[in-house]
């Protein structure tokens, strides 16, 4: 597919060809902030900018508390504690890190549901959506190591619990759980190794962000309407975009500080609001706490790995036809994986020929059920494992599923989608032309 129309960068005669020819960095930037952008693009399309800042935020603060941070079982606790007491901005930077895995969670959880209701995983962006969804398990999986790292209560019981469900995958399972723990247990080796792949994930995410935004860069954005810009010739391309400096930037930039005055607001009045009590105790392991929870971003997919016990009819079936190989815990660890691995499929899934569920009147009630499923699944997560609440989180985890593997396939057959826009341009118009006109 032909990219769409745009100036390109031609360097100066003198330093700028000269650099131009042996490192295109400005050609790059220079391309980055021109790219044409749909004129249409609404105020969710401001959370890339977002998880942006978030990801610099991490990096830059988590370098600075490693430097103050000790691995090591007996002095791990102490060491956050001595971060918070002596350490000059130790406070602001520890609450910073905490709570800025929050905001980033927040927004790419807003980032996903946007892609899924506009349809940011059609063609051509199926890669783009797919590198977007390997960022977020990386993320799910960094933040987890992190968690670990203050060395509280619900650190350890929390890292107990999740490589414990390494153990019943068949055959590697024990093996791949012993060198997680570099030991039989939860130990000094295991904060060792989770400390170094905490430091080291964030670095790959990053360069995963770049390909990420070099993909859609290649494609062109996405936007409300779904309809692509137009790319017969450069005046055509003018009329349904505008470059991406000054009018975009200047709008994310706007959101972006908003969220931040928000964001500042919670790390210095209620720092601690999001986080649990029990993490201000030093690990014990003679010591299980009454309730083990994860942070309020994993919840939803916590409440899935425990919707699925013995007592479900499909694990059931499933346990019986494996000859006992899949029983109820590698049952939950499989359709915990498998609920991420859903939407990483929803470009194959969605069979319909419109790309944005505003023109699709069938898809926005499943999408909106989905939405309040995900907030029920949050929900069942935080809450002592019980007959209703089980009840309530099977229900939502099957629906979870059916609507990837049954919804997005059926609407695309039986919807029957609203007239869209012939281009972008025409969208504008209809909600940005000057009356007087």
């Amino acid at each position: 597919m032909a990219g769409i129309p745009h100036d390109h960068y031609e360097p100066k005669p003198g330093f700028q060809t000269w650099l131009h020819n042996r490192l295109p960095i400005v050609s790059l930037l220079h391309g980055t902030l021109t790219i044409p952008t749909p004129k249409n693009l609404n105020w969710m399309w401001i959370w890339g900018i977002v998880l942006t800042f978030c990801l610099a935020m991490q990096i830059v603060t988590g370098i600075v508390l490693a430097m103050h941070y000790t691995p090591n079982v007996d002095l791990a606790f102490a060491s956050v504690e001595h971060i918070m007491r002596d350490v000059n901005g130790g406070v602001m930077l520890r609450y910073l890190h905490a709570n800025g895995a929050s905001l980033m969670f927040f927004a790419v959880y807003l980032h996903i549901f946007r892609g899924l209701y506009y349809g940011s995983y059609k063609a051509p962006r199926e890669v783009t959506w797919v590198i977007g969804m390997i960022i977020y398990f990386l993320m799910v999986a960094t933040a987890f190591l992190g968690y670990v790292l203050p060395w509280g209560q619900m650190s350890f019981w929390g890292a107990t619990v999740i490589t414990g469900l390494f153990g019943a995958i068949p055959g590697v399972g024990p093996a791949l759980q012993e060198w997680l723990l570099g030991g039989f247990a939860v130990d000094n080796a295991t904060l060792n190794r989770f400390f170094s792949l905490h430091y080291l994930l964030p670095l790959v995410i990053a360069a995963l962000v770049v390909t990420h935004i070099w993909a859609f860069h290649t494609t062109g954005n996405n936007n409300p309407t779904g309809v692509e810009v137009r790319r017969g010739s450069k005046e055509e391309a003018e009329r349904d975009t505008l470059p991406f400096w000054p009018y975009f930037v200047i709008k994310d930039l706007f959101a972006l500080s908003i969220i931040l005055m928000l964001f500042f607001a919670v790390v210095g009045f209620m720092p601690n609001f999001l986080g649990h009590p029990d993490n201000y105790i030093q690990a014990n392991p003679l010591a299980t706490p009454a309730h083990i929870v994860p942070e309020w971003y994993l919840l939803p997919f916590y409440a899935i790995l425990r919707a699925f016990d013995n007592t479900v009819w499909a694990v059931q079936l499933v346990q019986f036809l494996t000859f006992g190989i899949v029983d109820s815990k590698l049952f939950g660890v499989l359709a915990m994986a498998g609920a991420i691995v859903a939407m990483g499929l929803a470009p194959w899934l969605d069979t319909s020929s419109v790309r944005s569920g505003r023109y699709r009147p069938m898809f926005k009630w499943w999408f909106a059920i989905l939405v309040v499923d995900f907030i029920v699944l949050m929900w069942v997560g935080s809450q002592v494992p019980g007959t209703f609440t089980g009840w309530v989180g099977l229900i939502a985890s099957t629906y979870w599923f059916a609507y990837f593997f049954v919804v997005l396939p059926l609407l695309g057959v039986l919807e029957k989608p609203l007239l869209q826009p012939a281009t972008i341009e025409e969208d504008f118009k209809s909600h940005y032309a000057n009356p007087a006109e």
